[in-house]
């Protein structure tokens, strides 16, 4: 099989990867030999380092370029006779969006399209998109998670656009026969998060002995689900998973994020004195969960790693990578691709 993953070079797209690359490695007898050509624009939190191991995978290419690219698109599809498009690419910070919505909009939106596009124009090639459930909006505190069910209220300009992309989809499903999947899943952690994001952020904030900065009054809740949890999932959906389904994935793991903060300062040794309150953020919904009973009753899928033991298992990776984040944060990871991989 011959998948192309865009957004392959991010967090959950990296970590998707390897862990294809390591389930199904093509001396293994009796299952199917994978192929994977990784198409990513390399944008700010789009790092090649994360994929240095398989980088030499003779079932491993990568391609620098743009999900907007109509021409290379179709060309990769053709040149590698794409079966799958397991679609990651994704601008994702909430503050970004509001800051700057722009870019969410045309990678988010006219991304997907443009690869709903050259799927339907390439002979009708299976496509999975990766979504978020803060596409359904805010939870109050006694409401039942999300499921497959749950009307769309997206809040941010990440999230609508998040929301569009997947009307895109399913529309293509509806009115075309694309074969097509959707998954939304919860907060992802684990190794390779890029560092503006809450966890890795308040974990290596500890780690250079600085406070870390908690929105309002801590009491936001959010579903956790560690990234190779996830991507068990994935792959059950793009086997097994119905066509024109959706399949939400959730972690059963809510924490308030002063939750969160005190189990991170606890597992770190550090005291509530490294908290530091800052002003809540435009847009910044009070609770997510989610059910994932569809998930579980149809593909068997339960996430496995507790969030206790995901945590360390974090907390670890970035003690043993200061190099990988260092870099990241001081800004020197654009200098390091430059002489790298960019004349590659």
């Amino acid at each position: 099989m011959n998948i192309l993953i865009t957004g392959g070079a991010g967090f959950i797209g990296s970590n998707f990867i390897l862990y294809m690359l390591k389930k199904y490695p093509a001396s293994t007898a009796g299952k199917p030999d994978y192929k994977i050509i990784n198409l990513d624009l390399l944008t700010y939190a789009g790092n090649l380092e994360n994929l240095e191991e398989v980088e030499d995978n003779p079932n491993y290419k990568f391609v620098k370029g743009n999900i907007t690219d109509e021409k290379l698109v179709t060309e990769i599809i053709k040149d590698n006779k794409i079966d799958l498009i397991v679609n990651f690419a994704a601008e994702s910070h909430v503050d970004r969006s509001i800051l700057g919505p722009d870019a969410f909009i045309n990678t988010n939106i006219l991304g997907t399209y443009n690869l709903l596009k050259c799927a339907k124009n390439s002979g009708d090639i299976r496509f999975h998109h990766i979504s978020t459930d803060e596409v359904f909006g805010s939870l109050g505190p006694d409401d039942p998670g999300f499921d497959e069910m749950t009307s769309y209220s997206p809040r941010s300009p990440y999230s609508a656009s998040k929301a569009a992309s997947d009307h895109l989809v399913s529309s293509f499903f509806h009115t075309y026969g694309l074969p097509t999947t959707i998954s939304n899943c919860s907060n992802n952690y684990g190794p390779y998060h890029f560092p503006e994001k809450v966890i890795p952020l308040f974990i290596t904030n500890l780690l250079e002995n600085k406070k870390i900065p908690l929105y309002g009054d801590g009491m936001n809740v959010r579903d956790w689900l560690y990234v190779e949890d996830h991507c068990r999932a994935i792959d059950l959906i793009i086997h097994r998973g119905k066509i024109g389904e959706t399949y939400c994935i959730g972690g059963n793991c809510e924490k308030t994020n002063k939750e969160l903060t005190y189990a991170i300062l606890e597992l770190m040794g550090k005291g509530e004195e490294m908290i530091e309150f800052v002003k809540d953020r435009a847009g910044h919904d009070r609770r997510y969960a989610i059910d994932f009973s569809k998930i579980k009753n149809e593909l068997g899928w339960k996430p496995e790693v507790s969030f206790e033991d995901g945590l360390k298992m974090t907390i670890e990776w970035y003690k043993n990578n200061e190099s990988w984040w260092k870099k990241i944060k001081s800004g020197e990871y654009q200098k390091y691709y430059k002489e790298n991989y960019e004349k590659r």
